[in-house]
C-alpha cells in the first residue's frame, strides 16, 4: 500500500511539496518514502509564515527528494530540510542543478539580508532575528544534487524508481512519472509539476503523459483560458503603443525563464522589423546569469543569437542598475521580480511609475497579496518602501506570455492518455481555479478528481 501526503501547493499555488511513502509489509521491508518538490509558500504574509512551520515529517529519514524543476515555489526549501537534518539525495534534470545553483544561493542571501535589516531595525519578535536558511546550507543542499536524464527510470529504494519527461515550462523543467512495486503488482504516479503551453517561443511543447494510475495536476490556470493572439503578435502592439506614449516600456520578469523568453521574442521582432530596434536593459544579477545558462546549453542554441544580441544590455552591479536613473526611453527595462516582492524593479517603479508616458507590462502570473496582483487590480497607488507611489503608467497584462498552461492546453495534455486515471489530485491552484478545472474534468470526461487540503494524506 502507498499514500501521498500534500505538505504544499494544496489551496494555493505556491510551495510544492508532495511526500509518497510506500508502506512496507508487516514484518517485511520498512516504509520508504520519496519527496517530490520542497518549495516555499510566496505571497501574503499568512502564506510565508507557513515556510516558518515545523516540516511535519522525519527529514532524517528521507532519503531522496525529486525535483520537477528550479523555481523557488518548487525548490526554495531544500536549504531549509538540509539545515533541519536531510542528507538524501535530490534528484534532478541537468539544467535544474545549473539554475538551482543559481537561485539558491540568491535566495540564501535575502534571508540573510532580511534578517540583518530586522535586526538593525528592531522590527523583530526574536532576538536575534535568523533566516530560514543561509549561504552555507544552501552549499550543503547543492552538494546532495545529483542529475538525470529526460526518458531514462532511476531506480531509488527497493519498490521505487522515476523518470523525468520535459514539461516545457522552463529549461530543465520536468513532469516526475513514479511506479511503485508493491508485491506482484505495481501503482504509478504522475506529478505534471508546473505543465508548459504549446506552440510558444524557446521553450518546447509539454511531452504527452504516460499512463498513470494517479496524477497530480497543477491547476494555475483551470479557470481560464489564455489569448488565442500570438505572442508575437500581442507583444508588437504592446511595444508601439508603449514608443507612442513617449515613455519606457518597463517589464517586470521573473529572472529565470521569463526574462529570456521576453528578450527572444522581442530581438526576434527586431530582426523581422515588426517593431523599431531598441535598447534591452537587462537590469537583474540573476537573470543576467540565467540568460548566460540558457544561451550556453545545448538545448537553447536556437535562440543563443537572439538571447547574446549587442542590444541587449547587462546590468549586474548595483551602480550599473543606478546609471539607468538617468534613462528616459525610448527603450526597454527588464528587471525582477515578477511579482513585484523585491528586487530592483521596485526602485525603478517608484521612479517610472508616476509619469503617464511609461508603460508597464505584466507578463507572468501574478499571486494574490503580491504588489504584482495589486497593480494588476489596477491599484490607485502601490506602497513601496513605505511611500505611496501613484500608478499613472499604462498597465498591460500579456497573459499569453504564461508559463502554465490554460485550461484547454491542460485538457490537451490529458487527452494523449489511452485510459482515465482512477484519481486526478488537482493542486498549485487557487480554490477558484482547481474547483472550475475539477467540474470540467468531472463534467467533460467523468473523471474522478480531488482537490487535497494542506496536511491530506491520500491512500493510492
Amino acid at each position: 500500500m502507498a499514500d501521498i501526503a500534500f505538505h504544499g501547493a494544496a489551496g494555493t499555488v505556491t510551495g510544492s511539496r508532495y511526500l509518497v511513502t510506500s508502506r512496507g509489509a508487516p514484518g517485511g521491508d520498512g516504509d520508504e518514502r520519496v519527496l517530490v518538490d520542497c518549495g516555499m509558500f510566496q505571497g501574503s504574509k499568512e502564506l510565508r509564515q507557513r515556510n516558518w512551520e515545523p516540516i511535519p515529517f522525519d527529514v532524517t529519514e528521507l532519503p531522496f527528494v525529486v525535483l520537477t524543476h528550479a523555481h523557488i515555489d518548487h525548490s526554495g526549501m531544500l536549504p531549509r530540510l538540509v539545515r533541519q537534518g536531510f542528507r538524501g539525495a535530490i534528484l534532478s534534470t541537468l539544467a535544474t542543478f545549473e539554475l538551482c545553483r543559481l537561485l539558491l544561493m540568491d535566495a540564501a542571501k535575502l534571508q540573510e539580508e532580511d534578517a540583518a535589516f530586522l535586526n538593525r531595525k528592531g522590527l523583530t519578535k526574536h532576538t536575534p532575528a535568523l533566516p530560514l536558511f543561509d549561504a552555507r546550507d544552501a552549499e550543503r543542499t547543492l552538494e546532495r544534487f545529483t542529475t538525470r536524464p529526460y526518458e531514462e527510470w532511476t531506480d531509488l529504494p527497493d519498490r521505487i524508481k522515476v523518470r523525468f519527461r520535459n514539461a516545457g515550462h522552463l529549461l530543465g523543467s520536468a513532469t516526475v512519472e513514479m511506479a511503485i512495486q508493491e508485491g506482484e503488482g505495481r501503482t504509478t504516479l504522475l506529478f505534471s509539476g508546473d505543465l508548459g503551453r504549446y506552440d510558444v517561443p524557446l521553450n518546447p511543447d509539454p511531452e504527452p503523459p504516460p499512463q498513470a494510475d494517479y496524477i497530480v495536476l497543477e491547476s494555475t490556470y483551470g479557470d481560464r483560458r489564455h489569448p488565442q493572439e500570438s505572442l508575437y503578435d500581442q507583444m508588437t502592439q504592446l511595444v508601439h503603443a508603449a514608443m507612442k506614449r513617449g515613455g519606457i516600456l518597463v517589464i517586470p520578469a521573473f529572472a529565470v525563464g521569463r526574462a529570456q523568453q521576453v528578450i527572444y521574442v522581442l530581438n526576434s521582432l527586431m530582426r523581422q522589423g515588426r517593431i523599431p530596434d531598441l535598447p534591452i536593459h537587462l537590469d537583474s544579477p540573476m537573470a543576467v546569469e540565467a540568460t548566460r545558462i540558457y544561451a550556453a546549453h545545448p538545448a537553447e542554441q536556437e535562440a543563443r543569437g537572439e538571447l547574446t544580441a549587442r542590444n541587449v544590455i547587462s546590468h549586474s552591479t548595483v551602480e550599473e542598475s543606478k546609471a539607468l536613473n538617468s534613462f528616459h526611453g525610448p527603450g526597454i527595462l527588464i528587471s525582477s521580480s515578477g511579482m513585484l516582492t523585491g528586487g530592483r524593479i521596485l526602485h525603478h517603479l517608484k521612479r517610472l511609475l508616476p509619469d503617464p508616458r511609461n508603460t508597464v507590462a505584466l507578463v507572468g502570473y501574478q499571486a494574490a497579496g503580491t504588489q504584482g496582483r495589486y497593480l494588476q487590480d489596477h491599484a490607485p497607488f502601490l506602497r513601496i518602501h513605505g511611500q505611496e507611489v501613484p500608478s499613472r503608467a499604462a498597465v498591460a497584462d500579456l497573459c499569453g506570455f504564461s508559463g502554465h498552461a490554460d485550461t484547454d492546453e491542460l485538457l490537451r495534455w490529458l487527452g494523449a492518455l489511452q485510459e482515465k486515471p482512477k484519481t486526478i489530485f488537482l493542486t498549485h491552484g487557487e480554490p477558484e481555479a482547481a474547483q472550475a478545472l475539477a467540474t470540467t474534468l468531472q463534467q467533460r470526461q467523468g473523471q474522478v478528481t480531488l482537490i487535497p487540503k494542506m496536511g491530506e494524506v491520500a491512500t493510492l
